[in-house]
């Protein structure tokens, strides 16, 4: 289904994008609609055509600003928004400055001016003021609008707090009532709230810089072979098949697969791994990597949108811009808050009115009660975090695909590993052929239609013993089994006990851990081929690890009991689900279930049922792209360590979203009731607005900035 994602502006709070994701989704032709108030974006799912259009006059109607709009790709804060914030908080408190001076005569009572000054103040006071207003209308039109529109917002807040204050100077600067003026609240108060926001888009620039970093790894040019001789032309130009020539210290421009040379490459901002690798003919190369030592020549195999930097990115971004569940929370508090807030407000400004305070300390009241209220703060608790958590996370060659994967996967309970390509190391090789001689020539024959991994090894072995082969008619695959072809008019069979009888002597190999498939021709058995795939080197100490956690660690494989057994020993795994065929994965994911959460690791083609079964799905980044695909969370380095230290950022991203949320809680559910005067019958407490307008402002800031602090976070892995 396609994808349209719109940059949206003027959004000051949460309350803005739930409304907004709330009317795109009863747009007629929108199959679903997601707003991030972090991100300041739209992403909508559509059907008909009309729909992105529809949706853009409609968040205008709103009374926002569409940006800019794309197909669902790279996107980010625009540097725009942050510049714009920054001119007008540094304007509206320069011209604040002259009304509070101005103000001092009614503010101190001891200060005093000579005419005429003292007879032009308020008018001064007034001009000042209606222009702070002007300059920062954008609070007015949207917070008005959206009340008319029964959706009132945090602009809603500010628009009638500020415009309280301020028709309620103008009144008394008229002398149509006695009081005093309110100007300098009103413009220190807008004052104060806009370098607020500036501040807060700042540090939401900052959480948001994994994106920004990530576009600019990749090279503006490349060198690339054309008639015989190297030319350098633009990224854009380079087309698949090309061949691409990369000298010592140049940025490699695209994914592609060496034909010449030879090279050390730094792969480190894509994958986490310190140490360079080495590359030759054949090895496979990265986009946006750096050829530290040697020369390369590859050809280009994937460019654009089809290159891995490209697919973090799209990754990354899509995971910044999806919600966690417990954003719910915060999300169905944000609904009614701005509602509850002027219900609140409005009933504790009629009540010192009741109880004979006056209209003066009633508007103090009223205009205090609607500025401290945050909403923002409980907006920016979890995606702020989610931010930081999964550029954290692609630092360390880990991928979250959503907001959803990275706060549920340290939740799991139990880990389902599959065996090859995840704790092995997916290279097996033949290390054993019994019986006739002519059992490799004939399985070799019948595997080279075959994709398994055993078929891989054989093949290997048949090239390197310089055996001849011939085509194998009627191929046939039997899933979890073997294989079947006719060799020389021969039926030839390779497989494992449930397509081929075995014996004794077979048995013996698969004691030692290896997997035997045996080999009949013609309908007898000829011979047998074992193949022995070796546990990575992390593989033992991470699943050590994931146990120390509280996890409980399976393995599952379509591999015989006993090969199974000998692998899950030698890497401390107790749980062993083997003869597991690949339809057979999901169900028995779907059953484990039953038990408690459950994360699937796998890599191959037959994994993808499981990894979607799973609560959470892990695919190893070597492996297939229909399991990464599958996948929620990406291991790029195919490293079972990065599942530790995935599972310890989960739990400290989502560590980080519960204290936002308590400060953003906390800070609302005390900074209100002072605002409403509930300390002033007790301790003669009344909280000044402008006090109220700077805590608002900070409220939202420290939010930010603890997310921002998880920067410093260092995953241990397994030491």
């Amino acid at each position: 289904m396609p994808k349209k994602e719109i940059k949206i502006g003027k959004m000051h709070c949460a309350s803005c994008a739930i409304h907004i994701e709330k009317t795109l989704k009863k747009l007629e032709g929108v199959k679903n609609a997601k707003v991030s108030y972090a991100t300041s974006k739209a992403v909508i799912e559509y059907e008909k055509e009309s729909a992105p259009k529809e949706a853009e006059e409609i968040i205008k109607k709103m009374g926002y600003e569409v940006k800019g709009e794309k197909e669902h790709g790279h996107g980010g804060h625009e540097h725009g928004d942050e510049e714009d914030l920054k001119k007008r908080s540094l304007l509206s408190i320069l011209l604040s400055l002259p009304v509070l001076f101005l103000a001092l005569p009614e503010m101190t009572g001891v200060v005093s001016f000579p005419e005429p000054l003292a007879t032009a103040s308020p008018i001064l006071q007034l001009l000042i003021t209606t222009f702070i207003l002007f300059f920062n209308r954008d609070f007015f039109t949207v917070g008005i609008r959206m009340l008319l529109m029964k959706m009132p917002t945090m602009e809603t807040l500010v628009s009638l707090g500020v415009g309280s204050a301020y028709i309620y100077s103008i009144l008394v600067a008229a002398q149509i009532i006695e009081g005093e003026l309110y100007f300098e609240i009103a413009s220190l108060l807008l004052a104060f709230i806009v370098l607020g926001e500036y501040l807060e888009v700042r540090a939401k620039g900052k959480a948001s810089n994994a994106i920004k970093k990530l576009m600019e790894l990749a090279p503006k040019k490349a060198i690339v072979v054309r008639e015989g001789k190297e030319v350098e032309v633009p990224l854009d130009e380079v087309k698949k098949g090309d061949i691409v020539v990369v000298k010592p210290g140049g940025r490699i421009a695209v994914d592609g697969e060496v034909v010449e040379g030879e090279g050390e490459v730094d792969e480190s901002m894509l994958t986490g791994e310190s140490l360079p690798v080495k590359k030759r003919k054949g090895d496979v190369v990265i986009g946006a990597t750096i050829l530290l030592r040697g020369y390369l020549k590859f050809r280009a195999t994937k460019i654009g949108e089809e290159t891995m930097l490209a697919h973090i990115i799209k990754l990354v971004e899509e995971a910044q811009a999806s919600k966690a569940p417990i954003q719910r929370i915060a999300d169905k508090v944000s609904a009614y808050f701005v509602p509850a807030v002027l219900l609140l407000a409005v009933a504790a400004t009629l009540f010192w009115l009741w109880v004979g305070k006056g209209a003066l300390f009633a508007l103090t009241i009223f205009v205090a009660t609607l500025i401290i209220a945050c909403p923002c703060a409980l907006g920016l608790a979890t995606p702020t975090a989610v931010m930081v958590g999964s550029e954290k996370a692609a630092q360390n060659g880990i991928l979250f695909k959503s907001a959803e994967a990275l706060e549920n996967l340290h939740k799991v309970k139990i880990i389902v590993l599959d065996k090859t390509g995840t704790i092995t190391k997916g290279q097996p090789e033949v290390t054993d052929v019994i019986g006739d001689k002519k059992a490799l020539y004939y399985a070799a024959c019948v595997e080279q239609k075959s994709e398994h991994y055993i078929a891989d090894a054989i093949l290997k072995e048949a090239k390197r013993k310089r055996i001849k082969l011939k085509k194998a008619e009627k191929f046939k695959n039997y899933a979890g089994k073997g294989v079947e072809g006719y060799v020389e008019g021969l039926r030839v069979r390779v497989g494992n006990e449930k397509l081929v009888k075995f014996s004794k002597e077979f048995e013996k190999l698969e004691k030692e851990g290896k997997t035997v498939v045996g080999v009949e021709v013609g309908g007898k058995v000829i011979g047998a081929i074992a193949v022995a795939d070796t546990p990575k080197e992390d593989a033992k100490k991470a699943i050590e690890v994931l146990k120390k956690k509280g996890y409980r660690v399976m393995m599952i494989t379509g591999d015989n009991e006993r090969t199974a057994r000998a692998i899950a020993k030698r890497v401390g795994i107790e749980e062993v689900l083997a003869k597991v065929l690949p339809h057979q994965k999901a169900e028995r994911v779907k059953e484990l279930k039953k038990e408690g959460m459950v994360a699937f690791v796998g890599d191959g083609i037959n994994d993808a049922p499981a990894l979607a079964m799973a609560d959470v799905g892990v695919a190893i980044g070597a492996g297939t792209e229909i399991a990464i695909e599958s996948g929620e969370v990406i291991l790029v380095k195919s490293k079972l360590e990065d599942l530790v230290k995935a599972i310890e950022i989960s739990a400290y991203t989502l560590n980080k979203i519960k204290q936002n949320l308590f400060w953003a809680f906390i800070y609302n559910m005390l900074g209100i009731p002072i605002a409403m005067g509930i300390l002033y019958p007790f301790f003669g407490i009344l909280l000044n607005p402008l006090i109220a307008g700077a805590a608002m402002a900070l409220s939202s800031v420290s939010v930010v900035s603890n997310s921002l602090a998880m920067r410093r976070f260092k995953p241990k892995g397994i030491g």
